[in-house]
């Protein structure tokens, strides 16, 4: 086999983890080390996707945890290098070890390491994207472990807003949802299980772009299964949970699995809040609130749809572009603040209804609606009744989709709570639930209890004041150790 013009050798999916027996090592450069058969391979990927005559190396930078964090956007560590769209998706392309702090500040004793994969966007082309992966502490690397891809409340389009940099020491991020989101990330640490915390929304930030989402998520957990370091087992029981634009994403991965990564031990997915249908979620919140957040979405669609971009730059008023060019870099929390009650109908030459009537728009929201195809593992999907920013008739009507589609649904539909408390109220129910589906019990075993109202739960109250201990150790920087919040509920 002649050696190729490129540093990244690819194959097909059917080779996945059929490589050759070639040694790799890693190194603080980008330069290529062949080395004897005997050490361990970075990745399966590595193996499939290198030769003899030029074995591929996943470089790895020991160095980078003791440094400030760059933006993502200045970071070389985000970018693509020449020849990386011939592997397959998945394979790991450089890594990272980097120190994590609760609010950029508390420093964590966590081992998190950081992967750069090859993955695909919402256009079927080629992307690198980013995972931050978590061990738990006092791990037994001889025992199972099993992997949760945890998918935060990004939304928002600035890097600054990624969780692989408002997560780690001395970023800078104020008003990025993730660092707060970190004390349930511990929660799922505490349970005995490794964490993948994935860059959903990709390198540009593209909140509520379809498909892309859920590509990164299963293919940062290949990576993660993949990185021979981490230790972890290509048979892991894998789990996805996320709330809100977090639920979007794990939505999407779990709508992408059967046909994207089928391999994968994927046993149940916790969606909370899942927004369902984006452009109903536009028209209810703009002028209120929250009408940050649906302007925050159009500010990331224009990006990857000409034809929304043509409509924007040819009705927006001057004003009106001045702002959304400002929310290209304001955090999730900035967004809200400055667009407190902001009508979208004063910043266009003509009225929003009749703009969002033309067939460009409804094509593009349309596309981002969840529904199209039904998870192919059990989904257990968190939704309040009196919710203000995620209609529960979205999530009804998704939910009824998905079981129709043949999908086992547990709905947790709550009649007493709202969007703000539900993700860290209903805690101990999705993380009792996901161990369930870890452990491979039968799902109907627990589904009636499933559905009670978070308040009328006695397991709830326990559960938070577990929470409460395991936030602690997190601010205050201690260990997090195991301690089972899912205990609690069963």
């Amino acid at each position: 086999m002649a050696p190729s013009s490129h540093p990244f050798v690819g194959t097909s999916h059917s080779d996945r983890g059929q490589g050759r027996d070639v040694g790799y090592r890693r190194t603080t450069d980008t330069t290529e080390c062949p080395i004897h058969t005997e050490d361990v391979p970075i990745s399966v990927h590595d193996s499939a996707a290198a030769s003899p005559e030029r074995p591929f190396v996943a470089p790895h930078d020991d160095a980078a945890a003791h440094r400030r964090p760059l933006l993502p956007a200045d970071d070389p560590f985000y970018r693509a290098s020449g020849g990386f769209e011939d592997t397959v998706p998945g394979t790991v392309l450089r890594s990272r070890d980097v120190t994590l702090a609760f609010l950029g500040v508390v420093r964590q004793r966590i081992r998190a390491t950081q992967l750069a994969f090859r993955s695909t966007d919402s256009q079927g082309e080629p992307m690198v994207a980013v995972t931050t992966v978590l061990l738990p502490p006092g791990r037994d690397r001889n025992a199972e472990c099993p992997i949760v891809s945890y998918q935060c409340a990004i939304d928002a389009i600035t890097g600054r807003c990624f969780p692989s940099y408002a997560l780690r020491l001395r970023a800078r991020a104020v008003g990025a949802l993730p660092q707060f989101e970190f004390l349930l990330i511990a929660a799922l640490l505490a349970e005995g299980w490794a964490v993948s915390i994935p860059d959903h929304e990709g390198p540009r930030g593209l909140w509520g772009i379809p498909r892309e989402p859920g590509h990164i998520v299963l293919d940062g957990v290949r990576a993660a299964l993949d990185h021979a370091p981490l230790g972890l087992r290509h048979d892991a029981p894998v789990g996805f949970w996320g709330y809100s634009g977090g639920g979007l994403a794990s939505a999407w991965a779990a709508e992408m699995y059967a046909e994207h990564a089928p391999e994968l031990n994927v046993v149940g997915a916790v969606l909370g809040s899942p927004v369902g249908d984006l452009g109903n979620t536009y028209i209810r919140l703009n002028g209120g609130l929250f009408s940050g957040l649906p302007a925050l979405v159009v500010g990331a669609l224009q990006h990857v749809y000409p034809d929304l971009q043509r409509i924007i730059d040819r009705h927006t008023t001057p004003r009106g572009k001045i702002a959304l060019a400002r929310l290209q870099r304001a955090t999730t929390v900035e967004a809200v603040l400055r667009f407190m009650f902001t009508d979208m109908d004063d910043m266009l030459d003509r009225p929003l209804a009749e703009i969002l009537a033309t067939p460009e728009v409804r094509a593009v929201f349309d596309e981002i609606r969840l529904g199209r195809s039904a998870p192919a593992m059990p989904v257990l999907i968190v939704q309040a009744v009196n919710d203000r920013i995620v209609s529960v008739d979205d999530i009804d009507a998704l939910a009824a989709a998905y079981a129709a589609g043949g999908t086992s649904v547990t709905y947790h539909r709550d009649r007493f709570s709202e969007h703000m408390l539900m993700h860290p109220m209903a805690a101990p129910t999705a993380l009792r639930w996901l161990r369930e589906r870890i452990e491979g019990r039968p799902i109907d075993e627990n589904r009636q209890r499933t559905t009670w109202p978070t308040l009328l739960n006695p397991s709830t109250f326990r559960g938070m004041l577990r929470l409460g201990a395991i936030s602690a150790r997190v601010v205050t920087g201690r260990t997090i150790g195991r301690r089972e919040l899912s205990e609690l509920d069963r």
